[in-house]
């Protein structure tokens, strides 16, 4: 495609309308914003209906779980906060991801929801999987990553936050 002034494009193909380009822009980050909300949600719930997983001990238990990555950890001192009330911190994580979740599904507080969950994903990687080999075996990481442009970038479109913002503009003008 050229342009009037004779440099030609390459980067839109002919026949592409500008507009439907300029659109898919605008929501590329709703795809992910999506995935990572239904996931959250999911291990959220998960935990929470897990009577073994919410148990201090046995098969299943997140005390099991945090007793058997302690010493392979990255920070063991962050195993041992967790295991001096481990189904608290097992409630608090479930809440956690559930929160964040919603958060991002709904587009409200997108950035603050992210950061939660970066920093749940962060957490997990420096504990539970830190023993991976090799690395992009464990999960827990590249949900961290995944969580970042959502942070950079919050969720401008399809969201309670855009609403938010589009009100107060039409009320100020």
């Amino acid at each position: 495609m050229t342009r009037t002034d004779g440099v030609t494009r390459t980067d839109v193909p002919s026949g592409a309308a500008p507009g439907l380009r300029d659109l898919a822009a605008r929501h590329a980050l709703l795809p992910l914003r999506i995935f990572l909300g239904v996931t959250f949600v999911y291990a959220g719930l998960d935990k929470l209906t897990d009577s073994a997983f919410l148990s201090a001990g046995g098969d299943g238990s997140i005390g099991e779980l945090m007793r058997g990555v302690r010493d392979t950890s990255a920070i063991p001192a962050l195993v041992d906060l967790a295991l001096k009330a481990p189904v608290g911190f097992a409630v608090t994580l479930a809440v956690g991801e559930l929160l964040v979740g919603l958060g991002l599904l709904a587009g409200l507080l997108t950035r603050i929801a992210a950061l939660g969950g970066a920093l749940i994903a962060l957490s997990l990687w420096l504990t539970v999987s830190w023993a991976v080999t090799p690395y992009y075996y464990g999960n827990d990481l590249i949900y961290l990553m995944a969580c970042t442009p959502l942070i950079l970038a919050g969720a401008p479109y399809l969201s309670l936050d855009s609403a938010i913002r589009s009100r107060r503009s039409r009320r100020t003008a």
